[in-house]
């Protein structure tokens, strides 16, 4: 299931969470101090821990950026490439021309449906196979258009267009499947409440009365950047969304006259 679907959940468990492991770990912090530990010469523990979560932090956020600028790209491949396709029509008779065009709005049609119907699953996978078989469909089109035109056989010319309209949706497909393995989110989540644990220790060592400002911000902005790299790795249901992207799809369907 998409993260996302459960961003509320899961933003609301995390931040409790943090918030959580920062009490506990001013409570260890103060349970040692009054039995007389000593709590200096704990800060290069203190930075590795930190240095690995914002390193991790870093690659995950820089991954997701990634990663959302190619499916982005990739939209603009696949409205080029249909685009493309489509105006090679004009080399096959004349007779098989109109149908063909109609097949290639109701691919246009469907394809963006499989992009509008997510989160829904079911109603993707329907969308998917109505825009697989009218692929079929264009497919044997052009190659009984080719071989009714002057020379015979199908046309190279018009052929290639239509395998570099194929070949982007399954790339595409790939692309939206692609996402860094569970466990390093698990890594990632783990990794911030250890940090708030001994963010917590560490704010031991202040007067028993200290800000309850900086517990709330450390847990906020730790929240808020998981949830963005969530949202980068998954932009159809989140904030960040690819809906602009989708107008060059949209741009093409309204061109084909």
């Amino acid at each position: 299931m998409n993260p996302l679907i459960l961003a509320p959940v899961i933003l609301a468990v995390l931040f409790t969470a943090l918030l959580g492991c920062l009490v506990l770990g001013r409570r260890l912090g103060r349970r040692d101090a009054a039995r007389g530990t000593d709590l200096s010469g704990l800060g290069a523990i203190d930075g590795a821990v930190f240095g690995l979560l914002g390193l991790l932090i870093a690659f995950s956020f820089s991954g997701a950026a990634t990663r959302f600028d190619k499916r982005r790209t990739q939209i603009v491949e696949e409205a080029n490439a249909i685009r493309t396709a489509y105006f090679r029509i004009d080399v096959l008779p004349q007779v098989s021309q109109p149908a063909l065009r109609e097949s290639f709005r109701r691919y246009v049609d469907a394809r963006l449906a499989i992009y509008r119907a997510i989160p829904d699953e079911a109603a993707v996978l329907q969308a998917t196979e109505r825009a697989t078989a009218i692929w079929d469909e264009i497919w044997k089109q052009a190659l009984t258009a080719g071989q009714a035109s002057p020379g015979g056989r199908p046309d190279p010319f018009v052929l290639s267009a239509l395998n570099a309209m194929f070949d982007i949706t399954t790339a595409r497909a790939l692309a939206s499947q692609t996402h860094p393995p569970t466990l390093i989110y698990f890594m990632l989540l783990g990794l911030a409440l250890v940090a708030a644990v001994l963010a917590g220790y560490g704010m031991s060592a202040t007067a028993a009365r200290s800000s309850r400002l900086h517990p709330v911000a450390f847990a906020l902005v730790l929240t808020a950047t998981v949830y963005v790299i969530l949202d980068l790795e998954y932009p159809r249901v989140g904030l960040i969304r690819l809906d602009a992207a989708d107008q060059l799809l949209v741009d093409v369907r309204g061109s084909m006259r």
